[in-house]
């Protein structure tokens, strides 16, 4: 079924990102009072009872671009207003009417749709009074509203279902079959990769370094599942983050990864890989997401064989020879296909669970094949192992003390369960826990295929996990990426 979308436009500086994450219910577009700070089209679903729409933010009309994008910004507004069914008029009450207010009320007199004048910024009833200003755009009576105060919205939805067409179907799933987020610094043709993907201009594509600046969900079926594409802006070493809108690129680079299910790590086939995509794949890595190496541009370096560039990644990344690769020109669409399937692949191992059996006799055969070392003029021992969760493969070990195992055979054990269970190519989460007495298995007692999964234990002091993430250690310091 077709969405009925909804635009927001407007000149700049009015409050569109504001409006748009006010009825999205959530932060998505980035918010700055820097002029021009979208340029993409930003788009998410809006649930009420009352029905649903495409909420779709655009860039400010009129706004001189500083890369020279301004033709690329039109053409993605004009693209909204097409695309629209409704299309929201957003004025300032604060600076009241202006020249480009009334340019762009010009350019909305030729479209055939229903315009409603939205006047935002009315954080106080005593500043309604100046949205009769507005009456002169031509474009009937404002609505008055405030983002920010929170004034004004169900009136606003009301009217919105008021003119929106009759939907000709239930609400769409919010479930997908798998979200991507593509990342990699700057002009690695993530955003050709996206347009490819979704098989339309969906992003701006451009030489200009840093053309993309928020992190924008693009919805796609293929095969009659849906996927969503997560594109973010290109990132760049703290120290030469010049500006808030660069600094909350970066941090929506790094949510998109981790509400992901698979991370796509653009590499550019021409370079060398530098340290920011080093700290990126740590931060994957981090993050235990299933990911793929994608070397795009690959038809520039014929004819040199990918297994002599495969050779260079393994080298820079040897804690990650897991993860799978792929060369890909996502400007001619080749091997694309090629990449979201490996994508569906990496997600069903994610999901994978084993029994607590085989689990077991597979921990029993690696430590047959080489014991623990003593530690601490002690013997470790490993009584018995369980999957407490998937997206990543969560195993918990019970030890006899888990100071005792040392990370270098915490990895061999990874990379066994790695070779012989249905984890291949993603990253295993692996915990160890001191046995309690009330844990009366043994891994020397042969477990039944059907053994009862021990619950996820709590976190405890004696739980030590491979990786000791700084988010981990400063907790304080992850919440401040939460929700930015």
């Amino acid at each position: 079924m077709t969405l009925p979308v909804v635009a927001i436009v407007g000149r700049p500086n009015v409050g569109k990102s504001s409006l748009f994450n006010w009825l999205a219910g959530r932060r998505i577009a980035i918010v700055d009072p820097t002029a021009g700070v979208t340029r993409d089209r930003v788009s998410t679903l809006v649930t009420t009872e009352n029905g649903f729409f495409d909420l779709v933010d655009t860039g400010g009309i009129g706004i001189q671009d500083v890369d020279n994008l301004t033709a690329q910004i039109e053409q993605q507004i004009q693209t909204a207003i097409e695309q629209a069914s409704v299309i929201l008029f957003l004025v300032d009450a604060r600076s009241g009417r202006v020249p480009l207010d009334e340019e762009v009320a010009r350019r909305l007199r030729t479209i055939n749709k229903p315009i409603i004048l939205v006047v935002n910024k009315c954080d106080i009833p005593e500043l309604e009074p100046q949205a009769s200003d507005f009456f002169a755009l031509g474009h009937g009576k404002p609505l008055c509203v405030s983002a920010q105060q929170n004034r004004g919205k169900i009136p606003l939805l009301k009217r919105i279902f008021q003119l929106l067409p009759p939907a000709d179907g239930p609400a769409p799933e919010k479930e997908v079959e798998l979200k991507l987020a593509i990342v990699g610094r700057r002009n690695t043709g993530k955003s050709t990769f996206i347009n490819c993907l979704a098989e339309s201009e969906r992003v701006i594509v451009s030489e200009v370094a840093g053309t993309t600046r928020d992190s924008i969900d693009v919805r796609f079926e293929r095969d009659g599942k849906a996927f969503i594409a997560i594109d973010t802006a290109g990132v760049r070493r703290k120290q030469s983050i010049a500006s808030d809108i660069e600094f909350y690129s970066l941090a929506r680079a790094e949510r998109s990864i981790r509400r992901a299910d698979v991370v796509l790590h653009f590499l550019d086939a021409k370079y060398r890989i530098s340290k920011v995509d080093k700290t990126l794949a740590d931060y994957i890595l981090e993050q235990h997401k299933p990911a793929i190496f994608v070397v795009n541009k690959w038809d520039l370096m014929k004819p040199m064989p990918t297994s002599k560039f495969g050779d260079y990644v393994r080298a820079i990344f040897p804690m990650l020879d897991f993860v799978p690769m792929a060369f890909i020109t996502a400007k001619d669409g080749k091997n694309v296909q090629a990449v979201l399937n490996l994508a569906q692949n990496l997600h069903k191992q994610a999901c994978s669970r084993v029994g607590t059996g085989d689990l077991n006799r597979v921990l029993r055969q690696a430590l047959e094949d080489s014991p623990p070392p003593m530690a601490q003029n002690r013997r470790p021992k490993i009584f018995y192992a369980t999957q407490v969760a998937t997206a990543p493969p969560t195993i918990v070990l019970f030890t006899n003390g888990p100071e005792l195992l040392s990370n270098t055979y915490q990895r061999f054990l990874i990379k066994t369960f790695r070779d012989r269970l249905p984890f291949n190519d993603i990253p295993i989460k692996l915990y160890l826990r001191a046995k309690q007495q009330a844990d009366p298995i043994d891994i020397e007692t042969e477990l039944p295929d059907n053994a009862p999964e021990t619950p996820a234990p709590r976190r405890k002091k004696s739980a030590k996990p491979l990786r000791s993430s700084a988010r981990d250690e400063k907790p304080g310091k992850s919440e401040l990426w939460d929700d930015v």
